[in-house]
C-alpha cells in the first residue's frame, strides 16, 4: 500500500499553505495536527434534539453559545462534572445546550480554550449528509462513466467493463471450463480497491433495501442526483439495482450456487479504473455468498413487486434466483472459502480481500428469514435456529443473523409469525439496546458508542452506525424517545463528537478526512476526496503497520493517510449503514 503520490500531496499541502497565507490561518482548518478542545457534531442538531458538545480538559467550568455571525452570546451554561476516558484517561466534560430551538448556526465556547467548529440548528439537518452517504455508492459503479454532469470534478472514464470475465480453475462447472468467459458487468467496487464480493456485497444491499422497507413514504423523495433520478423509481432502489443486476451474473446457471467474488488474482494498484487492465476472475462458489445472495433476491423480489411496470420480470427473475441459491445451498449447506486452500489447488492465486467465513449458521438465519417473508411458507424456517435467548450481534459482513431478526419483525403481523418467536426477537432487539444505554451518563463523549473497547475493530465507524440501526429498531418496538436520542448520538459520534475530532464523512465537516484509502481519491489528481464514503475510523489494531498513527489508544487510533487501510479505508458495507441511520433519523424528524 503506497502513500499519495508526491505531487499530487505537495499540490494540496501548497494550495492550504496559500489559503493559509490568505486568510491568516495558522494551520490548515482540517488535517492530522489539528487538536480541537471542543468536539461536536460539525454539521448540526434538529431544533428539538439534544444538542451536546464534548469539552476536553478539568479546569473549564462554564460554556457560552454564540451566534457565529455576529458573535452574540445566546446561551450561557454550566458544564458537567467531569468524565474519564476508560481509554485514554483523559477527562471531559459535558456542555448541553438542548434548550436552544432556534434556527441558527453556531458555535460553542469556552473563554481559555477558544470556540468550536461552527454548526447549524434547523430541521433536515442532515437531508445533505444522507443524500452524500447513498451517492456515495454512485461514484462506486463499476462498468460505467461517471459524467461531469452527475459526478461534478470527481468525473471518470468507465473502468472494469467485466464483459469478459474469466472461470477461475476453483470455479469449473458444466458448461464452463476453466478460462471460459462470461459477462459480470456492473456492480460496485467494494472499498478502496477495485473487486466486487458476493459476501460484502449481501448486507450492503440488503441494509438499503431494509431502509426502502422500514421508511417507504420518505426514500420516494430520497433525491441523490444519479443517471436514474426522475424515472419514477426512488434513488435508493435504484441504486440498489445497479448492484443487484451484477449480483444477478454471479450464480451459476448449471446449479444455482455463487460465486464468491470477482476478483483480479491481486489488487491493482493505486490508479484510476479505466487505467485497470489485469485479467479478472470469477472464483469457487460457496454457501456464505450464495445465501447471502438467497436474502437479497428474496428481498428484491419482494420490493421490485411494486414495480412491475418499471422493470418488468425483474421480481419474477429475482424469486426464481432466490429458489436456486436456497435449493444449492441445502444441497451444500456448508461449503466454506478457505482462500489459501484454494490457492494451494489451484492457479493463479488469488490474494485479494477473502471475506472467509468459518461459519454459516447466520446466514441460513437471514436467508430462510427473507424467503419466508417471500414466500409465508412456513418450510424455510424448519430447522432454522434463531438463538433468540443468546445475546443479539452487531451485523457484520461475517455475522448477519440480526438482519433476520429485522424482517422477521418487519413482518410479522402480517405473516402471522409465531408469537413465541417474535415475542423473543423483540426482547432480544431490546436488551441489546437497553444494553448499549448503561452507563451512558458516565462516556467521555456521551456515545453508546465506544463504551465497550471492542467497539474499535476494523470498520468502527460501521458499528457505531449500526448501533444506532439497533436504537432505532428498539425504538419501533417500544416507541420510547430514549433509543432515538442514542441513535443520534451515534450519528454525532461519526460526524465528529469522537476521541479524534475528524468528521468521518468524506467532503463533511470542519475537521474532515481528506486522505482516505480510497483509489480513485488517490489517483484522480483532485485535492478532495470522492464525497459521501464513511472513513472506517479508529482501529488500535493498526493492521496496516502505517507510520503516521499519532495514538495507540483505542479511541484515538486513527490516521487521515491513505496508506492506512485498517482506520481510513472506506467500504460499501459501512456506508450502506450510514445512509439508514441518517436517512432514518430525517425520516423520524418528518414524523414528528
Amino acid at each position: 500500500m503506497k502513500s499519495m503520490h508526491p505531487f499530487f500531496l505537495f499540490k494540496y499541502q501548497f494550495r492550504l499553505l496559500i489559503i493559509c497565507a490568505i486568510f491568516g490561518l495558522s494551520q490548515p482548518i482540517s488535517g492530522q495536527n489539528v487538536e480541537e478542545a471542543i468536539r461536536l457534531n460539525q454539521i448540526g442538531f434538529y431544533p428539538n434534539a439534544q444538542k451536546i458538545a464534548v469539552v476536553l480538559g478539568e479546569k473549564e467550568t462554564a460554556f457560552e453559545l454564540k451566534d457565529a455571525a455576529t458573535g452574540k452570546t445566546v446561551f450561557k451554561g454550566k458544564l458537567s462534572e467531569p468524565r474519564t476516558n476508560q481509554h485514554s484517561g483523559k477527562i471531559s466534560r459535558i456542555a448541553d445546550f438542548s434548550s436552544i430551538r432556534k434556527a441558527g448556526k453556531y458555535v460553542v465556547e469556552v473563554p481559555s480554550l477558544g470556540k468550536s467548529a461552527p454548526f447549524e440548528i434547523k430541521n433536515h439537518v442532515y437531508k445533505e449528509v444522507a443524500a452524500a452517504s447513498l451517492k456515495g455508492f454512485y461514484y462506486q459503479r463499476a462498468s460505467q462513466e461517471l459524467p461531469e454532469k452527475f459526478a461534478g470534478k470527481w468525473a471518470r472514464p468507465a473502468g472494469h467493463p467485466d464483459n469478459k470475465v474469466l472461470i477461475h480453475a476453483s470455479a469449473v462447472s458444466n458448461g464452463r471450463v476453466e478460462n471460459s468467459v462470461i459477462s459480470s458487468t456492473r456492480g460496485w467496487y467494494d472499498a478502496g480497491d477495485y473487486n466486487k464480493y458476493i459476501v460484502n456485497s449481501g448486507i450492503t444491499t440488503g441494509t438499503l433495501l431494509s431502509l426502502y422497507e422500514d421508511y417507504p413514504s420518505f426514500c420516494e423523495n430520497f433525491i441523490t442526483n444519479i443517471p436514474e433520478s426522475n424515472n419514477g423509481v426512488p434513488d435508493l432502489l435504484d441504486e440498489a439495482l445497479y448492484n443487484l443486476r451484477w449480483m444477478l451474473t454471479m450464480q451459476d446457471p448449471a446449479d444455482g450456487g455463487v460465486y464468491h467474488k470477482l476478483t483480479n488474482p491481486r489488487f491493482d494498484g493505486m490508479i484510476m479504473p479505466d487505467a485497470c487492465k489485469n485479467p479478472r476472475y470469477v472464483v469457487q462458489k460457496g454457501t456464505a455468498a450464495t445465501l447471502d445472495f438467497v436474502a437479497v433476491m428474496a428481498q428484491s423480489a419482494r420490493i421490485f413487486k411494486n414495480f412491475e411496470n418499471k422493470f418488468p420480470g425483474l421480481s419474477d427473475s429475482c424469486v426464481t434466483a432466490a429458489v436456486k441459491g436456497w435449493e444449492w445451498a441445502k444441497k451444500n449447506p456448508a461449503v466454506l472459502y478457505h482462500q489459501d486452500e484454494m490457492n494451494k489447488k489451484f492457479n493463479p492465486d488469488v490474494v485479494t480481500g477473502a471475506y472467509g467465513d468459518r461459519d454459516v449458521k447466520d446466514e441460513w438465519v437471514w436467508a430462510a428469514a427473507e424467503m419466508y417473508a417471500l414466500t409465508k411458507k412456513q418450510d424455510y424456517l424448519k430447522d432454522i435456529n434463531f438463538n433468540a435467548d443468546q445475546p443479539m450481534p452487531l451485523p457484520t459482513w461475517s455475522q448477519v443473523k440480526t438482519l433476520g431478526y429485522y424482517t422477521m419483525i418487519r413482518f410479522a403481523e402480517e405473516l402471522k409469525t409465531d408469537p413465541a418467536l417474535t415475542n423473543s426477537l423483540k426482547k432480544n432487539i431490546v436488551a441489546f439496546a437497553d444494553n448499549l444505554l448503561i452507563d451512558l451518563e458516565k462516556q467521555p463523549y456521551h456515545t453508546v458508542m465506544g463504551k465497550n473497547a471492542k467497539d474499535y475493530s476494523w470498520g468502527s465507524s460501521s458499528v457505531a452506525a449500526n448501533q444506532g440501526i439497533a436504537l432505532l429498531y428498539a425504538f419501533k418496538l417500544t416507541k420510547n424517545a430514549k433509543y432515538v436520542q442514542a441513535a443520534q448520538g451515534n450519528l454525532d459520534y461519526i460526524l465528529g463528537r469522537n476521541a479524534t475530532g475528524y468528521c468521518f464523512l468524506t467532503g463533511f465537516g470542519s475537521k474532515r478526512v481528506m486522505h482516505p484509502h480510497h483509489r480513485p481519491s488517490v489517483a484522480d489528481g483532485i485535492a478532495d476526496p470522492v464525497p459521501g464514503l464513511l472513513s472506517g475510523g479508529p482501529n488500535p489494531a493498526q493492521q496496516d503497520k502505517c507510520t503516521t498513527y499519532t495514538s495507540k489508544f483505542a479511541d484515538e487510533s486513527f490516521t487521515d493517510d491513505d496508506c492506512s487501510y485498517a482506520s481510513n479505508e472506506i467500504a460499501i458495507n459501512w456506508n450502506a449503514p450510514m445512509v439508514y441511520l441518517s436517512a432514518a433519523l430525517e425520516a423520524l424528524s418528518e414524523m414528528k
